[in-house]
């Protein structure tokens, strides 16, 4: 006679999945969710993290944001993951808007700019100051950006030493000299000029017209960075860039880090927050608004 109890009912016994079954199933989930991600940051929006200064002082190194993919259409630029090489053509493409901050592809590597002139527009640089279709930008000088020195903003660059300064507080400033600008339609945003000697002496720039498909991106600091001003032997974008090469338009700050965090340690996670700079729209305010 056998020990074991029968089931009434002739009905088996579930099979209980063996540790194979369960690491599958795993691998699997896993797989999925990297594949959502994946497709949540290639077609409707993704996070972007600041690595340098070019953009001052709109946006410092360290700041966090959202990137939509959609405002735009869809390129060989909007995959989360640089892995396309240029293709002509844009899925539902349509023109950003003059003075959208966007995100671009420059040779697998993800910048990030302002969009100044469209196609058929004229544009040129004197003096700092840019001349769009024969018509000087309005430029008004503002009272200096003082930004905070700390870790990811040291304020040390060959050009940024001499406006270093202490705040009321004791601490380091960086005291950047600024200009508000607005465009002809009337959107107006922060822009810093350090002088007549920034990203290699492109306050001067000859006038040029924008071909068709194409758009002139400028960093909002004007001496530190290498745009469509500057030459591809020099880093630069070499001119207008490709609507195709448009990954994305930044619509918000969510938090940014002051750099002196660290990775094993939780706690710092919180103290190296930079306040108030969470939630900053980064479309550009309309006159009146």
């Amino acid at each position: 006679m056998s020990g074991a109890a029968s089931d009434p009912t002739g009905a088996s016994a579930p099979a209980v999945p063996d540790g194979r079954n369960r690491l599958i199933d795993e691998v699997r989930g896993l797989a999925w969710m990297a594949l959502a991600v994946f497709a949540l940051w290639t077609f409707i929006a993704r996070p972007f993290y600041i690595p340098s200064e070019s953009m001052m002082p709109t946006l410092i190194k360290g700041d966090r944001l959202v990137v939509t993919k959609f405002p735009y259409g869809w390129s060989y630029a909007s995959p989360a993951f640089h892995i396309l090489p240029f293709m002509r053509g844009r899925l539902f493409g349509r023109l950003p808007e003059r003075g959208d901050v966007v995100t671009l592809d420059r040779d697998g590597e993800e910048l990030i700019k302002r969009v100044i002139g469209l196609p058929g527009d004229r544009i040129a640089v004197r003096g700092g100051v840019i001349i769009l279709n024969g018509v000087p930008v309005r430029r008004e000088r503002e009272a200096p950006a003082t930004l905070p020195i700390d870790a990811n903003l040291p304020c040390d660059t060959m050009l940024e030493r001499q406006f270093q300064a202490v705040g009321p507080n004791g601490k380091g400033t960086c005291a950047l000299p600024r200009y508000r600008e607005t465009l002809p339609s009337g959107v107006s945003y922060d822009t810093i000029d350090m002088g007549d000697f920034g990203a290699g002496g492109y306050d001067d720039y000859a006038e040029i017209t924008v071909p068709k498909g194409h758009v002139f991106v400028m960093g909002d600091n004007r001496d530190e960075s290498a745009d469509s001003r500057v030459p591809r032997d020099n880093n630069g974008l070499g001119g207008p860039i490709p609507i195709e090469a448009l990954g994305g338009r930044a619509e918000l700050l969510t938090h940014s880090y002051d750099g002196n965090g660290a990775l094993w340690n939780p706690v710092s996670w919180f103290t190296a927050l930079r306040g108030g700079r969470a939630g900053t729209s980064l479309r550009p305010q309309a006159a009146g608004k």
